[in-house]
């Protein structure tokens, strides 16, 4: 949008900042609302959803409409269509998705077996400067520092420093992180109730420290590769950033791209 206005013989061109709102489909709508009740916790993780025929009448929208609102949601692993069953909310408590987020495979090919978890300290901590900004809280704020050391085969492979909002992991101890047997983020789901849902990372080669090369049982100044990642939550918002050290001898870091 813009008016013209005419002083002497110049003819000023102004342009309004006010802007036509923004059209979004209806699929895309309904996906919104669905993220909504998921975040808003309405079906945990895990939990079948209501068909596609009850949530078109609950929107009152096409069965169609929905359906592509549901695929939409499956293709960004947030639900998993399960057939003759219905839909289900993802979990990380399944065995498909414990390399969901770790991103390893034998250099070889092949199968990659869990690793072995081993917790090293989980402490609360006055958060940096840097970490806060990240995670998007004051850099007054307190938060929680896992360290865990994880093994492939007997072997360690990657150290871990991951970083929590205080707030939303209430009574965190390394007792509570060494007596759970599944995943660090089934541990965050069924425990806190949070459930990451997307991640962005950061990778580059650096060299051990005394400290990393002691954890791994590398020589100083091993090449290792750096991963950082950011984890959000289905709100959106930033709940976890993880600082690993990979050892890469025996594997490759996978991506897929599309």
């Amino acid at each position: 949008m813009y008016d013209v206005k005419h002083n002497h013989c110049d003819v000023i061109v102004v342009f309004s900042m006010v802007q036509s709102p923004t059209f979004s489909p209806l699929y895309q709508q309904i996906k919104s609302l669905i993220m909504r009740s998921l975040e808003q916790g309405e079906w945990k993780p895990g939990e079948l959803i209501p068909s596609e025929v009850e949530l078109s009448q609950r929107f009152g929208v096409s069965q169609g409409t929905v359906r592509k609102a549901v695929d939409e949601l499956s293709q960004d692993n947030l639900l998993i269509r399960r057939q003759g069953k219905g839909t289900f909310v993802a979990t990380h408590n399944e065995a498909k998705a414990h390399f969901r987020f770790l991103r390893l495979a034998p250099e070889q090919g092949g199968e990659v077996d869990y690793p072995e978890s081993r917790v090293l300290d989980c402490k609360r901590v006055r958060l940096s400067a840097d970490v806060a900004r990240q995670l998007d809280l004051r850099s007054s704020e307190s938060g929680y520092l896992i360290t865990r050391l994880l093994a492939f085969g007997g072997k360690p492979t990657v150290l871990d420093e991951i970083w929590l909002p205080g707030t939303h992991f209430k009574g965190l101890s390394r007792e509570m992180l060494t007596d759970w047997s599944g995943t660090l983020y089934g541990f965050f789901e069924s425990k806190f109730g949070i459930c990451m849902t997307s991640a962005s990372e950061r990778i580059r080669a650096v060299a051990a420290s005394d400290a990393q090369a002691e954890q791994l049982g590398v020589a100083h100044g091993t090449p290792l590769l750096f991963v950082e990642r950011l984890s959000k939550a289905f709100s959106g918002h930033p709940v976890e950033l993880r600082r690993g050290w990979y050892v890469t001898s025996h594997f490759h870091y996978r991506a897929e791209l599309s």
